[in-house]
């Protein structure tokens, strides 16, 4: 699979699609597949403090990747602020920016304050739409038509392409992403945007007809929530 070529990639969705694991998984695929680039990750949820790229800060740090993320973040403050540091990203030389938007429309308001950086940039923009069906309010085409709509409006720009990460963590089968691209091509004609790619275990790959296979990311998740934590031990 091809990864996004735009300078600018952002990942909107609902609670629970897996677009932080996603930007985590592309920030870092990305700096293997050219270590001298400069890469950033910037973590815009200020909605979701228990499920965010920013735990995994020092990973990132380590590989080579800088961090930005809401003032406070990692820590008890209820609301995190958006500090000015942020704006660096686009006012630095970055080769690749990979921006995690918070759950919802709610967590999409966070990029609405960047419209007018957005907008001046937005040929080099790909902003993704993370869809995880087996998540509540996503599992069916009018949950994710309504959704999609809501972010658009609440972030000021619109998703220019759907991203199926059908998953149930480790119990996820191949037939669960296939039903998951079923229904995403059938919001796809539905809204006129196209799927971008799939996601997944790198297990589930061979299982995968041909033409899944050929836009298929695997990754292996690096995060769990407590409760999947707790359950394992």
């Amino acid at each position: 699979m091809a990864l996004p070529e735009s300078r600018y990639t952002i990942l909107v969705g609902n609670y629970g699609s897996g677009k932080t694991e996603l930007s985590l998984a592309l920030a870092l695929e990305m700096r293997r597949l050219a270590p001298e680039s400069r890469i950033a990750l910037v973590d815009l949820d200020i909605v979701n403090p228990y499920f965010r790229s920013a735990e995994q800060g020092d990973r990132l740090r380590e590989a080579g990747i800088e961090v930005f993320m809401p003032s406070f973040a990692m820590s008890t403050v209820d609301i995190p602020a958006l500090p000015a540091s942020i704006m660096a990203v686009f006012e630095q030389d970055f080769d690749r920016v990979i921006i995690d938007v918070g759950g919802d429309d709610t967590g999409a308001t966070a990029l609405g304050r960047y419209a007018p950086q957005l907008s001046a940039r937005r040929e080099e923009i790909t902003m993704l739409y993370v869809v995880n069906p087996f998540r509540p309010l996503s599992g069916t085409e009018e949950d994710i038509a309504e959704l999609f709509g809501l972010i658009g409006q609440k972030a000021r720009l619109t998703p220019d392409a759907l991203v199926n990460n059908a998953n149930l963590q480790e119990h996820t089968t191949a037939q669960d992403v296939l039903e998951g691209q079923a229904l995403l091509e059938r919001v796809s004609k539905r809204l006129e945007v196209p799927i971008a790619f799939t996601a997944g275990l790198p297990h589930l790959q061979q299982e995968l007809p041909a033409h899944v296979q050929e836009s298929y990311f695997a990754f292996t998740p690096i995060m769990k929530p407590d409760w999947l934590v707790d359950a394992d031990e």
